[in-house]
């Protein structure tokens, strides 16, 4: 597909980078010289320099014949009048960054008159991602799909566990008769793996886990591991996210206090949450988060514009003993760094924003094959879970899964049949309107037929 991309930021950088390993035609532009140097040192991309929102730079680079323009430069209004213009020149499909606040109270008349087909927060996203780990405090990651039915959760394995070193296939009974599945596994040096019955989980390995809510509150009870929602949460960093995670938090109930050093935004933010603790000073500085006496919160989320901030008070958050702490992070080699410290719930939204984008451009790329409803980068990127729904096209359907032949890496994790929710054995059967959850170790799933390996397919004729 033939995609432009507006604005080389860090959103920008990852969505090229991305959409380029899919072997999509992609196009930069950007007005930094610097910035488009290193995209096309760094990428297999073509890079014009120039104003996204003109006319003449969206002709060069050809947005009368794209398939999809993604405007993500740091100003709102420059992304709206980019799409009007991609549109206007005949671009199929345009999506634009939106951050402010104001603007994102009024996206439905936006995009109608601007005509953008989708709007994209990257903040608000993560905001949405970290309160979904401050309700369920016991998970590193926690990703949902049918509409919150079924959930998919990662956990670090520690020394004691009872499921170290034993292999998955001699676990309990109590234990597998949950309606959950592990699905994958990250060892530590990054290696990530589709685990079946023979797997034995090691202390250091993060599990990911997928099922019912239910069935995942009873495992963490049953790893000794249950904790309630956090009532009481401290925030460092008073930008955009903690704006929106704060909104969330006070519908949600919790008690919220942001520290943050700018005193006119200290001002905005007490005017816009006026139920929540605002302090102006610096949330780096170890003797003030002691003064406020972080150590009594039941969650720390760190959310300065440094990266480098984040991990590091986030690492003394967990030194005072608080049991659930949250980093922001957009550098993929800080992830790994935090995880190596201990340090498992790292948000990037670079990373959230490249998935909600891929699930749109898959989408349209297979828009006759099974729909993609839901798409989540896990395990740092090396592994993605997708949710499609099956139809006239899929193949195979009725066929036991036992006897479906699937390339390597790829699970069928959930199943739902007439709104029941599956754990497949090898009995269970894709019919046409099932949802279907997928895991895989390998990327580029547009459609549920992807995952088959045909060559060593022997159904009898059986379609």
């Amino acid at each position: 597909m033939k995609i432009i991309i507006v604005g080389d930021g860090k959103v920008g950088f990852a969505l090229a980078e991305h959409l380029s390993q899919e072997e999509h035609d992609v196009t930069v532009i950007d007005t930094n010289d610097d910035a488009l140097r290193r995209a096309s040192e760094a990428l297999d991309v073509l890079c014009v320099k120039g104003n996204g929102a003109s006319l003449s730079a969206l002709r060069e680079a050809e947005a009368g014949s794209a398939d999809v323009v993604i405007a993500a430069t740091s100003m709102d209004e420059i992304n709206m009048v980019c799409c009007l213009a991609a549109k206007r020149l005949g671009a199929r499909y345009t999506i634009a960054r939106v951050r402010n606040v104001e603007y994102a109270q009024e996206l439905a008349l936006l995009k109608d008159s601007l005509g953008i087909d989708m709007v994209i927060n990257p903040e608000n996203t993560a905001a949405v991602e970290i309160s979904r780990l401050l309700r369920f405090p016991a998970a590193a990651n926690l990703e949902t799909f049918c509409r919150g039915r079924v959930e998919l959760i990662s956990f670090r394995v520690r020394e004691g566990d009872f499921m170290a070193g034993h292999p998955l296939s001699a676990q309990s009974h109590k234990l597998q008769a949950l309606p959950m599945l592990f699905c994958a596994a990250e060892r530590e040096g990054g290696d990530v793996v589709i685990p079946d019955g023979s797997f034995v989980p090691q202390p250091g390995d993060r599990l990911y886990v997928i099922g019912q809510p239910s069935g995942l509150t009873a495992f963490f009870r049953l790893l000794g591991r249950h904790t309630p929602q956090c009532r009481d949460v401290f925030l460092v960093g008073g930008g955009r996210i903690a704006y929106y995670l704060s909104a969330i938090l006070e519908r949600q109930g919790m008690k919220v206090k942001i520290v943050e050093r700018d005193e006119a935004r200290c001002r905005l933010l007490s005017e816009l949450l006026p139920h929540a603790t605002v302090l102006c000073g610096d949330g780096t500085d170890q003797s003030l988060l002691e003064e406020e006496n972080v150590a009594a919160s039941d969650a720390f989320v760190a959310l300065t514009d440094r990266d480098e901030d984040n991990l590091i008070i986030s690492l003394f958050a967990m030194q005072q003993g608080i049991s659930k702490v949250v980093s922001k992070s957009n550098r993929q080699n800080y992830a790994g760094i935090a995880h190596a410290a201990g340090l498992d719930s790292v948000i990037s939204p670079k990373i959230l924003t490249a998935a909600q984008i891929l699930q749109v451009v898959r989408g349209m790329q297979n828009s006759k094959g099974s729909v993609m409803n839901a798409l989540y980068k896990i395990a740092d990127g090396h592994a993605e879970a997708m949710e499609f729904v099956a139809n006239d096209t899929t193949r195979h359907q009725g066929v036991p899964l036992k006897d479906l032949a699937l390339k390597k890496g790829i699970l069928i994790a959930v199943l739902v049949h007439q709104g029941r929710i599956i754990i497949p054995d090898g009995s269970a059967v894709i019919s046409a309107g099932d949802t279907v959850i997928i895991v895989s170790s390998s990327h580029g799933i547009l459609d549920i037929n992807d995952i088959y390996d045909e060559s060593h397919m022997d159904l009898g004729g059986v379609q």
